[in-house]
């Protein structure tokens, strides 16, 4: 196993929900400011780049887009599939998002201490929801397990595997239940976003997974006025093992800027990370056990 040194911290910056079309007034400008005075070492952006999937937003999500720190690591949302016509949106389909924003939808990215996979789940068939499907299980399976156990593992989606317990399980991503008992022996940390609502917490929250636990984080809308009662908001994520760290910044209309509002803290233990504050109960069942029935 590889020794870590003082320089393996990582610090990645977590956007989604950008939908150019519906831009709040203000904000693309110092979201990118701060992108740069973070100086993450990736980019992530979890889909919905777009609200319409025309030509003109994709070529105003593609200036945006680079004009944030590289390297940049992005999946495509619902929203970035022709949204309003049904037939265009099958004949279209990811054509301008592969053009305009990256011409692989499951992305990858390694380095010496952090791993990130991208997985798209967006489906013509699903204006809203998003699925994963058996192939993709077996590609984060395939992908992340040859890794070596110290390497920090992160899967990419912009549909969740997990929400506040107040949300209905049917907002999660199709196959969520079958593909956690899986992929979680694989992963680390799951970021997605969709919602537009800002989110930490441990697997456990939701799932009793056998011998294993990772951290979903879920981002609001980075730049949009479709807020849904929240502030737009992005994620700052520091790896730093065993520590994990989830830094929610939010706008602050009055300053003109956004900040650190609240910060989450995680123990990542290779067999089980866990929140640092919160007792994981141990499980037995063979197959995945879901804490909140919806779900």
């Amino acid at each position: 196993m590889r020794t870590r040194g003082r320089c393996a911290i990582r610090v990645l910056i977590h956007l989604s929900d950008i939908h150019f079309g519906r831009i709040a007034p203000g904000v693309v400008e110092p979201i990118i400011e701060a992108a740069w005075n973070i100086r993450p070492n990736v980019t992530i952006v979890s889909g919905d780049f777009v609200q319409n999937g025309t030509r003109d937003e994709f070529r105003a999500a593609h200036n945006f887009l680079h004009q944030l720190p590289e390297p940049r690591l992005t999946v495509p949302g619902n929203h970035d599939l022709p949204f309003r016509n049904i037939v265009r949106r099958f004949r279209v389909g990811l054509k301008f998002y592969c053009e305009y924003i990256s011409p692989d939808p499951e992305p990858f990215y390694m380095d010496e201490e952090v791993a990130i996979l991208g997985i798209n789940t967006a489906r013509a068939l699903h204006f809203r929801g998003g699925r994963i499907s058996e192939q993709q299980i077996r590609d984060v399976e395939q992908r992340l397990c040859s890794l070596e156990a110290d390497v920090f593992k992160v899967l990419v989606t912009h549909h969740p595997f997990d929400l506040p317990p107040r949300f209905d399980g049917s907002e999660l991503v199709g196959k969520a239940r079958l593909a956690m008992g899986r992929i979680a022996q694989s992963v680390d940390l799951l970021v997605a976003g969709h919602m537009h609502i800002s989110y930490a917490a441990s697997t456990a929250s939701r799932y009793r997974l056998k011998g294993r636990s990772a951290v979903f984080v879920q981002a609001g809308t980075a730049t949009s006025t479709r807020g849904r009662g929240e502030p737009n908001a992005f994620n700052v994520i520091k790896i730093d093992p065993p520590r994990l760290l989830i830094e929610r910044h939010q706008w602050n209309a009055d300053r003109k800027r956004f900040a650190c509002v609240c910060t989450d803290r995680f123990t990542i233990e290779r067999e089980a990370p866990v929140c640092a504050t919160q007792e994981i109960k141990a499980a037995s069942p063979e197959e995945v056990e879901v804490l909140h029935p919806a779900a």
